[in-house]
């Protein structure tokens, strides 16, 4: 059936660029091609791939699918003005006035996405005095400037919202598709002070509701929530750390709750004076937090509140036990990172090489000491020179310690060309399936210009021997695996098939 779309909105659509079609499918059965649009199923717009997902999951759907047809380009400018030499010739919108539809029984259509997101990314409310986007240098890509506060992409990826910009019609969404678990962003469970730290826009918050965490928490109570609290000095530590971990195990839907202290970087203008915590008072958080992870773990069997590894650093505590962190649930909240490369010890190491080979294995200052202690045994091997080097962040400044902000002008000026012949980057200072860093440098940029063979590092410690031996190539962590791939919006993100698996396994749930 060939209709005239433009005659027929008469709501919002949100075009849904339509990557791949599976072979043999409803959908290619139906003539529907890559580069096709999705507008409506039953008859309604769908705002993402979750929306779309359970919206086949009742039942009989009929999807209708738009082809694209690209219009003549347009002038711009005005002739014979001083506004002449301006004329550009611009595509025009593509038109979407084509479509066709057709109809699938308890059957997956077929269809891939470009983006998980056809409506785009829900915005955050918050202006708090912590936040990372509002410390960024100038002069990255978009992506990294847009502060994200998406509930989808928290139940997609695990990425971390605040919950303050929800609707009412987001929270019965929530419920009815049970987007379970989310990860919210506590920071604290005393009202006056969650508001004086994030300072909400209140034009921005569309639900007054939205931003009392605790009516929050107990209302989604059909919602696993794994929460964090970002730890900053003398606001929310001390005893109102001991009052937040008290409410949030009070709360049968908690699952656990992570500890992050702040992190800050050297491009901090016009906004509040905030610092890192002392030894001490890293000391004193953990002392705190060590009373109750001991007394959850003989009533409950979980510790259920767990210390990101850069609160053991900045305290000078020795990091727990593998068992200790009870299956790593947040991993990529930097909870258990170390202990978890560490958890593959060293393979066995050849008594001399066959070449002599100078490696030097960069990280951040943070890290540095206990990499360095990590890899000592591989120095008895004859013919290696290996040197762990702590790379002062020129990019953020010297506050930010952590490996995974190093970006290429880092190593730039903490390596001089030809004084190795392998430099050894962490994994996480690159993007997802790439070998960019932050601030779009590539290795092969870097190989360039230090002279040298330049390897990402490994996952685990056994793996980063296998690099620094035998050249291996790193499965290790890479950044963008989650809410960044979505933000930066590329057209094949590595997230797709995950993101459909997920998605695929939520639909499921919502029937049961």
């Amino acid at each position: 059936m060939t209709v005239t779309a433009a005659e027929n909105i008469q709501e919002t659509l949100y075009p849904a660029p339509i990557k791949s079609v599976e072979a043999g499918s409803a959908a290619e059965r139906a003539g529907v091609l890559p580069g096709d649009v999705l507008l409506r199923v039953n008859d309604l717009p769908v705002t993402d791939v979750l929306a779309y997902r359970h919206v086949l999951s009742q039942g009989p759907a009929t999807l209708e699918i738009a082809r694209p047809r690209v219009a003549p380009q347009i002038m711009t400018g005005v002739p014979g003005t001083a506004q002449d030499h301006h004329r550009l010739m611009l595509p025009a919108p593509p038109s979407l006035d084509e479509t066709f539809t057709f109809a699938v029984e308890w059957e997956d259509p077929g269809l891939e996405f470009e983006e998980v997101l056809f409506d785009g990314i829900r915005k955050c409310a918050n202006k708090c005095d912590f936040c990372y986007v509002h410390q960024m240098p100038r002069g990255f890509r978009k992506s990294l400037y847009i502060m994200d506060d998406d509930f989808r992409l928290s139940f997609l990826y695990g990425s971390f919202v605040t919950l303050t910009n929800l609707t009412e019609t987001d929270i019965q969404r929530i419920q009815d598709e049970n987007l379970s678990p989310l990860y919210v962003s506590v920071h604290t469970a005393n009202q006056d002070l969650r508001q004086d730290m994030m300072k909400w826009w209140r034009l921005k918050v569309k639900d007054p509701q939205a931003v009392q965490i605790r009516g929050m928490i107990e209302r989604l109570e059909d919602i696993d929530l794994y929460t964090q609290i970002v730890l900053v000095p003398e606001r929310n530590d001390g005893d109102h750390l001991d009052e937040t971990v008290a409410y949030l195990s009070s709360r049968p839907n908690v699952i656990s709750a992570a500890v992050v202290p702040i992190g800050l970087t050297s491009h901090r203008t016009n906004l509040p004076d905030v610092r890192t915590f002392t030894r001490e008072e890293a000391q004193d958080s953990l002392r705190r937090l060590n009373v109750w992870r001991k007394q959850f773990l003989a009533e409950r069997g979980t510790r259920f509140v767990f210390p990101s590894d850069e609160l053991y650093l900045l305290a000078g505590e020795p990091l727990p036990t593998e068992e200790e962190y009870e299956g790593f649930p947040m991993l990529e909240n930097g909870v258990g990172m170390i202990r978890d490369f560490l958890t593959e010890g060293l393979p066995e190491l050849p008594a001399a090489l066959s070449e002599p080979r100078r490696v030097i294995l960069g990280t951040g200052s943070l890290f540095a000491e206990s990499l360095d202690r990590a890899v000592e045994p591989l120095r008895a091997i004859q013919g290696l020179t290996l040197e762990v080097r702590g790379v002062e962040n020129k990019t953020f400044g010297k506050v930010t310690t952590v490996a995974g902000l190093l970006t290429g002008r880092c190593f730039r000026h903490a390596v001089k060309p030809g004084e190795a012949d392998v430099l050894i980057v962490p994994p996480t200072t690159l993007r997802y399936g790439t070998e960019l860093m932050l601030d779009d440098t590539s290795l092969e940029d870097l190989r360039r210009e230090l002279r040298m063979d330049i390897r990402a590092g490994g996952a685990t410690l056994g793996e980063l021997a296998r690099v620094i031996l035998q050249g291996a190539h790193s499965s290790g962590h890479q950044w963008g695996m989650s809410a960044h791939a979505v933000k930066d919006a590329g057209p094949s993100s590595p997230d797709d098939e995950p993101a459909e698996a997920r998605i695929a396994e939520q639909g499921m749930r919502g029937q049961a």
